[in-house]
């Protein structure tokens, strides 16, 4: 009867009896239906907050540290593969093979190749190379994963709040939240990725060129000034365009992962109500199951919205043809690509793309998750 009485005084007065509560959640502390939602707990008079602010600032800031430090050499080689410096490198390789070779042995080519340049890069320019741009990535992700979990977090609890009745569940409210997450971290932090990426090209090409050609930027701060002398305040915001696209990777990695994420708290309060002992499965989805729920929605937007990766850096590398800028827009960069290079050029690089973000998914989302729980708030 107490818990009948609890569930017609939720605020709003709008439960019907079909909706009696059953349990009560153990992840939430919330009620448990017949149609299976789970209704927060209220107190004193009012539904608690997802969470508080800060906290999605400070474990999607920690978070995405520890995913940037630990993922940082395929960042660098990634990087490298997207430019059209490696590239033209690489179809002078390819054209080496006269015969075509079929899908398997091309992925595996494709995976030589890789690891081959990775491997090059640690023999020639040292151990320190394949962290090279990490001061300026992590000086860029702290902010970047804060603003954007602080962002998507708080968007979708007052989206839900404000237009949909406190049912933070709903698909549209978590795209809603993760483009507003998206366009916010994109418009803050542009300038540092371009430094980054302006870094991390600049030192290999002085190499390859056999020391004719020296470094253009002595560090971050110089590399600033000379942007910002040499290319105007606009010169920071190159590849905007496509960073604004590559808010559609944001926002379907956010979706199919809350989608996941609801998939796995609808089989863990099953497995609560069935009363059954928990399985090695059930455990290992416990403790790992939001980790391999982030890689996998990664893995899928990742595959889906890559191109723009290449676009973007393409525009911030920003190389020159007869005296004058090879790419001036994100349209004309696409077609430009894809004429000269086909679809191999517009996902060059996606291996260790795919091969960092994936697993930096499952630590950053997997420490964000784990953070909040810990000081005992709710995603």
């Amino acid at each position: 009867m107490a818990s009948m009485t609890a569930a017609r005084n939720l605020p709003g007065g709008s439960r019907h009896s079909d909706d009696l509560p059953l349990s009560q959640s153990r992840e939430t502390g919330g009620i448990i239906t017949k149609s299976s939602q789970v209704v927060p707990t209220v107190k004193g008079g009012k539904n608690e907050p997802a969470a508080r602010s800060w906290a999605h600032m400070v474990a999607g800031g920690i978070g995405g540290m520890t995913a940037a430090a630990v993922t940082a050499p395929l960042d660098v080689l990634k990087t490298r593969l997207q430019s059209d410096f490696y590239q033209s490198q690489l179809r002078a390789s390819r054209a080496a093979h006269a015969a075509p070779m079929n899908p398997i042995r091309a992925a595996g080519y494709h995976f030589r190749e890789t690891f081959q340049i990775l491997a090059s890069v640690y023999r020639v320019e040292g151990p320190r190379a394949l962290f090279k741009g990490l001061g300026p990535n992590l000086i860029g992700v702290v902010p970047a994963r804060s603003i954007q979990f602080f962002t998507y977090g708080n968007s979708k609890r007052i989206i839900a709040d404000y237009l949909n009745g406190g049912n933070s569940e709903a698909w549209w409210v978590h795209l809603t939240a993760a483009v507003a997450a998206g366009v916010t971290t994109s418009t803050a932090t542009n300038p540092i990725w371009m430094v980054k990426t302006r870094l991390q090209l600049d030192k290999n090409v002085a190499k390859e060129s056999g020391g004719l050609a020296k470094r253009q930027y002595k560090n971050s701060w110089d590399c600033i000034k000379q942007i910002v002398k040499n290319e105007g305040i606009r010169g920071l915001y190159k590849g905007m365009s496509a960073s604004y696209l590559g808010v559609s990777e944001i926002t379907m990695h956010w979706v199919v992962y809350e989608q996941l994420k609801r998939s796995l708290a609808k089989r863990e309060e099953e497995l609560h109500l069935s009363g059954r002992d928990k399985t090695t499965l059930d455990h290992a989805l416990e403790w790992f199951g939001k980790s391999g729920a982030a890689g996998s929605a990664k893995l899928v937007a990742a595959v889906v919205t890559y191109p723009h990766e290449v676009a973007r850096t393409r525009l911030r590398q920003s190389p020159m043809a007869d005296g004058k800028p090879m790419y001036t827009g994100l349209v004309q960069c696409f077609k430009l690509v894809f004429k000269q290079e086909g679809m191999a050029g517009l996902y060059g690089g996606m291996t260790p793309h795919l091969l960092r973000t994936v697993p930096s998914a499952a630590i950053m989302f997997g420490m964000y998750e784990g953070i909040l729980r810990l000081i005992g708030e709710k995603a």
